[in-house]
This record gives C-alpha cells, sequence and structure tokens, in this order.
C-alpha cells in the first residue's frame, strides 16, 4: 500500500475512533504536543495510560473482592482511572468511570461490579483501537511518510 493510502487509511480511521466516542478533543491536543523534538510523545503517553489503567483495573479487581469492601479505596482507584481518562481523552472510559464513582457513593457492591465489568470493556476495546492507530501510524514513518494531522470537521 503506498503512503498516501495509508495516511487516508489513518485519518480515516481515526476520525471514526472520534464519531464513535472512543476519544474526545483531548486526545487531539495530546497530538498537537508531538513534534519533531518528541516525535514519540503519544506513543509514550498512550502506554503509560495503558500500563497504569491495567494496573488500576487489577487493583479495582482485588478491592471488589474483599469480603468488606472499602469503597473509599474502590473510589480513589475509579477516580484515578477517571483522571488518566480523561487526560488522555479516552471518553467512553471516562463516562464508564463517572457512573462507577455515583455507585461507590452508594456503597451498592453489585452495581458497582457491573461497573467494574463495563469499564474494563470500555478499557479493552478502547485500548485494541489506539494499539491499532499506533500500528498504523508505525507502518506510515517506515514506509517514509509523516503522519498527518487530524481536524474534525465533521
Amino acid at each position: 500500500m503506498e503512503v498516501g493510502q495509508m495516511q487516508r487509511r489513518l485519518v480515516d480511521y481515526t476520525k471514526s475512533l472520534f464519531m464513535e466516542g472512543f476519544l474526545d478533543a483531548q486526545f487531539l491536543q495530546l497530538q498537537q504536543l508531538q513534534d519533531e523534538s518528541n516525535p514519540d510523545f503519544v506513543v509514550e503517553v498512550v502506554s503509560l495510560f495503558l500500563d497504569d489503567s491495567e494496573k488500576l483495573l487489577n487493583d479495582l479487581t482485588m478491592a471488589l473482592d474483599q469480603p468488606n469492601v472499602d469503597f473509599k479505596k474502590v473510589d480513589a482507584h475509579v477516580h484515578q482511572l477517571k483522571g488518566s481518562s480523561s487526560s488522555i481523552g479516552a471518553q467512553r472510559v471516562k463516562n464508564a468511570c463517572i457512573a462507577f464513582r455515583s455507585f461507590c457513593e452508594e456503597q451498592n457492591i453489585d452495581a458497582t461490579l457491573r461497573c467494574l465489568q463495563q469499564v474494563k470493556q470500555e478499557y479493552y476495546l478502547v485500548k485494541n483501537k489506539l494499539e491499532t492507530m499506533l500500528r498504523l501510524e508505525q507502518q506510515i514513518v517506515a514506509a517514509g511518510g509523516s503522519i498527518p494531522m487530524i481536524e474534525l470537521g465533521f
């Protein structure tokens, strides 16, 4: 596939992530911080987000698996995951965390367990989408092309 085709494919794919609500404008701001002096900025930030999120999801699973759930601890983990999701623009994960936190306040164990599954589902979806997007970017660079800037005028 030629570079121009790969670039169009990346633009279309990335736009679909916004249209489907996986990403929001915060992700565009993140991309704008990347330049020649720091060409791997987005990859590094996404990798940190993915690593931190995996750890937080494991911590949440363990915290909710205790006989006496410490809802303050659970809420702190959810709050941290919401912040990470928000800072990278992972909109659907952030929104799932908002619902999760309200059930923590109510100390509703059944609802928090359902929310944990929803947050995990949204996280793994966005993780796969981001990994696909980054792979497309790597293919473009390997073929000698540059990463096109995405403008959301749709």
